[in-house]
């Protein structure tokens, strides 16, 4: 199978690859396999859109638990036994440009000292008429765990999740349905439009008009579940969890 990598401390993994017949190309790659933790699957995602993604956890800095050693996992994928996920991402478009996200789109007051106004739509109906705060952003379901976690304080299962950062207003972070269309108006700026952990901003000045929705696009990828395991995440945060020792597969 044709590969691209990316991530860092690939020596780790080259070795394996090549003896399971993965082959490194310069074209276009069939997998895109990401070593290292979230923001690199973000990242391949971004650089590699829409080609099947295989996310490994580095293990120098995620110790993998015994289930989901790299061998196991390529060997996983090789038989056919890796579980392909599609989760939808989230297209900002503001005149010509656009941003896409895989976990969410934020807009955020540019200048730390001033917060930002801002209005908003949803569906076309006026959902709040003056909202000031650090900023808003819409997340997805795979997105609610990151940045909207840390907001709300919440996660959520189906939909989208609109969510408003350090507003002064008695605001309710709201699931929307999927098929919703977000619109933001800036009331008072300057702001910049951001997407998962791209470095790419987008300006916003006094008078311009955002609109995020669901994007056409999906990304697809092999063994989410292994990248995700909890017994993993117990092993990188063990003061996190102190009662790891109700896991049967813990000795």
């Amino acid at each position: 199978m044709k590969i691209k990598l990316s991530g860092k401390n690939l020596e780790d993994i080259v070795p394996l690859l090549d003896a399971m017949d993965f082959k490194l190309t310069r074209g276009m790659p069939e997998l895109v396999v990401a070593h290292g933790g979230d923001g690199t699957l973000l990242m391949a995602e971004r650089d590699f859109p829409s080609i099947p993604k295989l996310p490994l956890r580095d293990s120098r800095t995620a110790p993998l638990c015994a289930k989901h050693s790299y061998e196991k996992q390529l060997k996983m994928f090789c038989a056919g036994k890796a579980v392909s996920t599609e989760l939808i991402k989230l297209s900002g478009e503001f005149g010509k440009c656009k941003v896409t996200g895989m976990n969410d789109i934020f807009i955020h007051n540019l200048e730390r000292v001033s917060a930002l106004r801002y209005q908003v739509w949803i569906d076309d109906e006026l959902y709040a008429n003056e909202i000031v705060g650090d900023g808003v952003g819409l997340a997805t379901v795979h997105g609610s765990t990151a940045y909207y976690r840390s907001i709300t304080h919440s996660i959520f299962r189906v939909g989208l999740g609109l969510a408003f950062s350090n507003s002064t207003e008695a605001v309710n972070h709201l699931v929307i349905p999927a098929s919703s269309v977000v619109r933001i108006k800036i009331v008072r700026g300057p702001a910049i439009m951001v997407a998962d952990n791209s470095p790419e901003k987008i300006r916003l000045e006094e008078g311009d008009e955002v609109s995020i929705r669901q994007s056409p696009e999906k990304a697809i990828i092999f063994g989410l579940e292994n990248f995700m395991c909890q017994q993993c995440r117990i092993l990188r945060h063990p003061n996190k969890y102190p009662f790891k020792n109700y896991y049967p597969s813990f000795k």
